[in-house]
């Protein structure tokens, strides 16, 4: 870990803003998380700045500001190298909903300001020659690998609920160990996150997914038992996830996040449609669950072939999985189809566990490994975007009025299109489409 004498960080704005204030006879440091990866010799994303000024008078000492929290004492500083955003030092009053403090007052003395932070490790300052002012320790717990919380760990989660979440998010993004007593706390303090919006849960969970040790910010979280005790009790169960402990250490194998939601709520082994419930109830956005569930949605469509037979022999006959994958993907997308591929080479085959999913790797999923690419690149056209004809040609040609009679014409002839059985031809396509009306 370097010395803290050493650590020079800061880009030019953040450099400038601190010594705007410093000569404008205010304290000024940075704080927080920059401070924390700065230590950690991380990539820092944000400056934040903590400072003895008043909001009023950190906008006069910059051309260009924006009130963007004055309620909170935050001013944003507006540069050409960026936006930073200078907080007064301050000391919040009794917090409202387990979340937001009631009312702050503003303060002269750097600690007591980091004093109300969540952990030790958040709760350090730097300034502007790179030294470090580290009141509670924070660079001790790192070099120790431990998360604590600055002060009574009951009383910080007290305070704001959601840094229950964080201290997860934390612990396994850092691999951190959770100190004893901050780890008992959260276990006691666990229900207040039901006044947590949920919006503000599902932002802390793709974070721990998003993150680099998705499996450990699951075991931790399964061993927490917060996930009980959510504003919306989620149709989802999430302790399934233990019975697939191999599996849980594949995810981070997949780059993308709707990757690795799909393998982890594919595990839970739940309905597509369930799954699509439980995302609009934790605010996902409409484009997120979509494209999860419809990796989820062919999952369900391809196994559905083989329920009762097939999946329980040692492998399947590559013929008919091949219609089946072909007509899969066109119903679900070519992009759901490409995903579900990702998911099935990074995940084990040979499962110790039972039910229909355990059988599906066993027995379908090493085909589509196998031939799924090959297959999708026969596929002439995914979508009617990439039919050949439209329904106004069909409106033309056949005199067939717009409705769900066209709308089922056009369906089935892009998936005998998929399928091979008629060239993706504006000639082929009309006479298959006259003969069937």
């Amino acid at each position: 870990m370097s010395d803290a004498k050493e650590i020079k960080v800061m880009d030019r704005g953040a450099s400038y803003v601190l010594s705007q204030l410093t000569k404008a006879g205010y304290e000024a440091y940075l704080v927080g998380g920059c401070v924390r990866d700065a230590v950690l010799g991380r990539p820092i994303k944000d400056f934040d700045i903590a400072t003895s000024a008043l909001p009023e008078q950190v906008m006069s000492c910059f051309p260009r500001t924006a009130p963007t929290g004055l309620q909170h004492g935050t001013v944003t500083v507006i540069l050409p190298q960026g936006t930073y955003e200078v907080t007064t030092f301050r000391k919040e009053a009794e917090y409202e909903g387990f979340r937001r403090p009631a009312s702050v007052e503003y303060i002269s003395d750097l600690t007591e300001d980091l004093k109300r932070r969540d952990f030790t490790m958040n709760a350090m300052a730097m300034d502007g020659a790179g030294v470090v002012l580290d009141p509670f320790a924070g660079q001790k717990d790192l070099a120790s690998g431990v998360l604590r919380c600055v002060g009574t760990a009951e009383e910080r989660f007290g305070e704001d609920a959601l840094r229950m979440l964080r201290c997860i998010r934390f612990a396994s993004t850092y691999d951190l160990l959770v100190e004893q007593s901050t780890w008992q706390a959260l276990l006691a303090q666990a229900p207040l996150l039901r006044h947590i919006a949920m919006e503000r849960v599902r932002s802390e969970l793709q974070r721990m997914v998003e993150g680099p040790a998705p499996a450990r910010a699951v075991r931790l979280l399964m061993a927490s038992r917060l996930t009980a005790h959510l504003k919306k009790q989620l149709p989802l169960p999430f302790e399934r996830w233990l019975a697939w402990d191999d599996a849980l250490d594949t995810v981070s194998a997949l780059e993308g996040q709707h990757d690795r939601w799909s393998l982890l709520l594919m595990l839970l082994e739940m309905p597509a449609d369930t799954v699509r419930t439980a995302l609009q109830e934790l605010t996902f956005s409409r484009a997120d669950s979509d494209a999860v569930v419809a990796v989820l949605a062919l999952r369900e469509v391809v196994a559905a072939q083989y329920k009762g037979g097939a999946p329980h022999a040692a492998s399947v006959d590559p013929a008919p999985l091949e219609r089946v994958w072909k007509l899969g993907a066109v119903r679900s997308g070519e992009s759901a189809a490409r995903a579900l591929l990702r998911l099935l080479r990074v995940l084990p085959q040979n499962l110790q566990q039972r039910g229909e999913l355990a059988c599906f790797l066993q027995a379908v999923a090493p085909e589509l490994v196998r031939h799924g690419d090959e297959w999708l690149s026969k596929v002439p056209c995914f979508s009617l975007k990439e039919l050949a004809i439209s329904g106004k040609d069909l409106a033309e040609e056949l005199s067939l009025k717009p409705g769900p009679r066209m709308g089922t014409l056009l369906q089935q002839l892009l998936e005998r299109t998929a399928l091979g059985e008629i060239p993706n031809e504006r000639e082929s396509l009309l006479h298959t489409a006259r003969a069937a009306k």
